[in-house]
């Protein structure tokens, strides 16, 4: 394609120069300096600043010599000076533009002040060219910047895509650790009792097998939960009675655990009980964990649409089990209070104990 339009130059340059002079009669330098003039053209593309520079330079110098030589000049050779005109609209942008059309200007009166012509004629072929190369030239910045602009806003739409994806796995990965880890937490706990009482006490080897099977049972029960709101079913929201659910299994699976509320749980919404029995059951089950023997207390608090959660154990009174920890029950709670625009505290206590502590405000 390139190749073609090159050749339709150089026909072009050659038509409206050497076809007209052959026609009249009369060569000289002028005809070769209007021919050199022409030939720049080839590379408008390529290199359009020294197009218009070496084309300019050239047209002035054929201006020159048929000004010289008093040789007869092809009127059709001022298309060359037209071109030029409409390369150097192209070649420059933004202020620099501005500093070419000054430019311009001022070789229109080098160039009558050479030839003595009409002022008008040659401005009537520089001055429409040069006006349509800017249109042209700004309507093609305005279609890089509209492809740019479609670019980025692409690139932000894959960003954020990305991002909803992650977001997406945290929150199921957090669901998972929530619903896994307390159920098995469980039943490794019940199975070790289970294994020290199967002797001695069978009767409490049963109800340790009984735990275990209720503990399991409920953890089926959150999965298909979970699996239901993943599919897009409508499934209940949880309220503070689930609260006192855990807390009532927890104390059947040993854990020594009491539960006060106090304040208002009337005005509490969904999330905000969602998150508090998040809270409660990931506290529990790390009492379990690293906790054995010691008592545990949950309380939480109402105030108005506000929910204030506290768990707090003493200090164990016996070795637990190495159940290990993935470290991230508590950053996955500190994510959700965060959401909602509360605060999550979590650390020891000085006699030994542990406490987490979570304030849910008010939705917006």
């Amino acid at each position: 394609m390139r190749r073609l339009e090159k050749l339709g130059i150089a026909l072009l340059v050659v038509g409206l120069v050497v076809v007209p002079t052959a026609v009249h009669g009369g060569w000289g330098r002028l005809t070769v300096a209007l021919v050199a003039s022409g030939v720049p053209l080839l590379w408008w593309r390529e290199h359009p600043r020294a197009v218009v520079g070496v084309g300019g330079a050239l047209w002035l110098l054929a201006a020159g010599l048929g000004s010289a030589d008093d040789q007869w000049f092809p009127d059709p050779a001022l298309i060359i000076m037209a071109l030029l005109a409409g390369t150097a609209a192209l070649a420059w942008r933004g202020r620099a533009a501005w500093v070419a059309g000054l430019g311009l200007v001022a070789y229109l009166g080098v160039l009558w002040a050479i030839v003595g012509d009409s002022l008008v004629a040659l401005a009537m072929f520089s001055v429409p060219s040069f006006v349509a190369g800017t249109v042209l030239r700004l309507r093609r910045e305005a279609a890089d910047d509209l492809a740019r602009r479609g670019q980025e806003l692409e690139e932000e739409r894959e960003l954020f895509a990305a991002l909803a994806v992650r977001h997406e796995r945290s929150r199921i990965a957090a669901e998972l650790h929530d619903i896994v880890g307390h159920a098995i937490s469980v039943m490794i706990i019940q199975a070790a009792a289970g294994q020290r009482l199967v002797d001695r006490d069978p009767a409490l080897a049963r109800a340790a097998l009984g735990a275990i099977a209720e503990s399991g049972r409920q953890g089926r029960a959150d999965l298909r939960r979970l699996v239901d709101l993943l599919g897009g079913a409508e499934v209940g929201g949880p309220d503070l009675a689930l609260i006192e659910e855990v807390v009532t299994r927890a104390a059947r699976s040993g854990l020594d655990v009491s539960c006060r509320f106090e304040g208002d749980r009337d005005g509490v919404t969904e999330p905000v009980a969602h998150v508090a029995f998040r809270v409660v059951r990931e506290s529990l089950t790390n009492a379990l964990r690293h906790a054995p023997g010691a008592p545990v207390r949950v309380l939480v608090k109402g105030q108005g649409r506000a929910l204030s959660v506290r768990v707090e154990n003493d200090q164990p009174s016996r070795e637990g089990l190495a159940l290990g920890g993935t470290g991230r029950g508590l950053i996955g709670l500190r994510e959700r209070v965060r959401e909602l625009g509360g605060a999550l505290d979590a650390g020891p206590l000085p006699g030994g104990g542990w406490l987490v502590r979570a304030e849910l405000p008010a939705p917006k």
